[in-house]
C-alpha cells in the first residue's frame, strides 16, 4: 500500500491544528483538527483558490447558527433547517461546493450545546474552525507539491498500453469478450480519473517566466495525449460493438484491419515513449509511411467491398463507423506526433521533460 502526499498533508494539518489550538487555549481542539482534515486541498493552486471561500462559507454558517440559536433554540429540527439554509446561501452566492462540508461542521459545533454565555461560546467554536482552515493552508503552502506530471504521464501510458493490447487481442480473435466488456468499464472510469488528474496538473502554477511558457506547451501536449487516448478507447468500443460483423468479414478485409490497427497502436506507443526520450524520431518514419499507405489501401478496399456479394450492404454500412474511427484515431496521433516534434525542436531551452520512474501501483 502506497501513501500519497495528500495523506501525509492531512496528518500534518491535523497535528498542526491540534498544537495551535492547545497553544491558543481553545477548547476542544478536536474541532480544529476536524476542520483541518476537511480543508486540505490536493494542489497549491486550489489552496489559494479556496482559502477565502472556506472562510466566507464558515462565516455564513456561523452567523446563521448564532441567529437561529438565539431565536429558536438548538433543537434537531432547527439545526437541520440551518444546515439547509447555509447550503442554499453558499450555492446562491456561488462559492465552491467543496466549502459546504466545512460550513456544515461549523453550524453543528456552534449549535451543539450552547451555554449561557452563547456569543463567547460561538466565537470560540468559530475560531477553532478558522484555526483548522489556517493550519491546512499552511501545510498546503509548505508541503512539497505532488508531482502531477509524473502521475499523469505514467497513468496515460498504462491506459494506452491496456487499450492497445485489447485492440490487438480483439482483432486477432484472441480476446475473451466478457473480460473485455468488464475492462471497458474500468477503462472508461480511468479516463474520468485522468481528466481530473489533468485538471490538477493544469492548475499547478509556475512562478518563473521561463518555466511558465514551457508549462503552457506541456499542457497543450498532455491535453492532446488525453484526447488521443480517448479516441483509442472509442475505437476499441466501436470494434467490440461490431464483433459479429467483423467475424464474418472476408479474410483479406480482416487482415487489412489487423495490419492497420497494428500500425496505429505501435505508432501511439512510440509517440509516448519518444516524449521521455526512449525512442528517436527517425525510427518512426518507416512506420508512418506504412501507416499512411495502409490507410489508403484499407479505404480503397473497403469501398470496393460495397458492391461485392461476400458481405451484405447492411453489414458493410454497420462496419463503416469503425473504419471512420480508425481514420480519426490516426489523425489525432499525427497531431500528437506533430506537437511532440515541435516541443523538442523549438524553444529547447524552455522545454524540459521531468518524468520520474514510477513503481507499478
Amino acid at each position: 500500500m502506497k501513501l500519497g502526499a495528500r495523506i501525509f498533508k492531512t496528518g500534518l494539518a491535523v497535528m498542526l491544528s491540534l498544537y495551535l489550538a492547545m497553544w491558543f487555549n481553545l477548547e476542544p481542539p478536536l474541532f480544529a483538527a476536524l476542520a483541518a482534515a476537511i480543508a486540505v486541498q490536493p494542489s497549491l493552486y486550489r489552496t489559494f483558490q479556496t482559502i477565502l471561500e472556506q472562510v466566507q462559507a464558515n462565516i455564513i454558517g456561523a452567523i446563521l447558527a448564532v441567529i437561529f440559536v438565539m431565536t429558536f433554540g438548538h433543537d434537531p429540527f432547527v439545526v437541520g433547517l440551518v444546515v439547509i439554509l447555509a447550503i442554499s446561501i453558499i450555492l446562491k452566492v456561488r462559492l465552491e461546493p467543496t466549502t459546504i462540508p466545512l460550513a456544515i461542521v461549523t453550524v453543528i459545533i456552534i449549535m451543539e450545546s450552547p451555554t449561557d454565555d452563547f456569543i463567547q461560546f460561538a466565537t470560540g467554536r468559530f475560531a477553532l474552525v478558522i484555526l483548522g482552515v489556517l493550519a491546512a493552508f499552511i501545510i498546503n503552502l509548505l508541503f512539497i507539491p505532488p508531482r502531477y506530471e509524473t502521475k499523469l504521464y505514467h497513468k496515460l501510458l498504462k491506459a494506452t498500453e491496456d487499450m492497445n493490447q485489447w485492440t490487438m487481442l480483439f482483432i486477432r480473435n484472441a480476446a475473451d469478450h466478457r473480460a473485455l466488456k468488464k475492462d471497458l468499464i474500468r477503462l472508461e472510469e480511468k479516463m474520468v480519473k485522468l481528466e481530473n488528474l489533468f485538471l490538477l496538473y493544469k492548475e499547478e502554477r509556475n512562478y518563473f517566466l521561463k518555466s511558465k511558457y514551457g508549462k503552457a506547451r506541456k499542457v497543450v501536449l498532455y491535453r492532446q495525449m488525453l484526447i488521443t487516448a480517448k479516441k483509442s478507447l472509442y475505437l476499441l468500443k466501436n470494434l467490440e460493438r461490431r464483433a459479429e460483423e467483423l467475424s464474418i468479414m472476408p479474410e483479406e478485409t480482416h487482415k487489412k484491419f489487423e495490419k492497420q490497427l497494428d500500425y496505429l497502436t505501435t505508432y501511439h506507443d512510440r509517440i509516448l515513449l519518444r516524449y521521455i526520450g526512449k525512442v528517436h524520431s527517425n525510427h518512426s518514419e518507416d512506420l508512418i509511411e506504412n501507416m499512411n499507405k495502409g490507410k489508403e489501401d484499407l479505404m480503397k478496399f473497403y469501398i470496393s467491398l460495397q458492391d461485392q456479394p461476400c458481405i451484405a450492404y447492411d453489414q458493410w454500412l454497420h462496419l463503416l463507423p469503425a473504419v471512420s474511427q480508425m481514420i480519426e484515431y490516426q489523425e489525432q496521433l499525427e497531431h500528437l506526433d506533430h506537437l511532440v516534434d515541435s516541443f523538442f525542436n523549438y524553444h529547447q531551452e524552455q522545454n524540459e521533460v521531468k518524468i520520474e520512474t514510477q513503481d507499478d501501483e
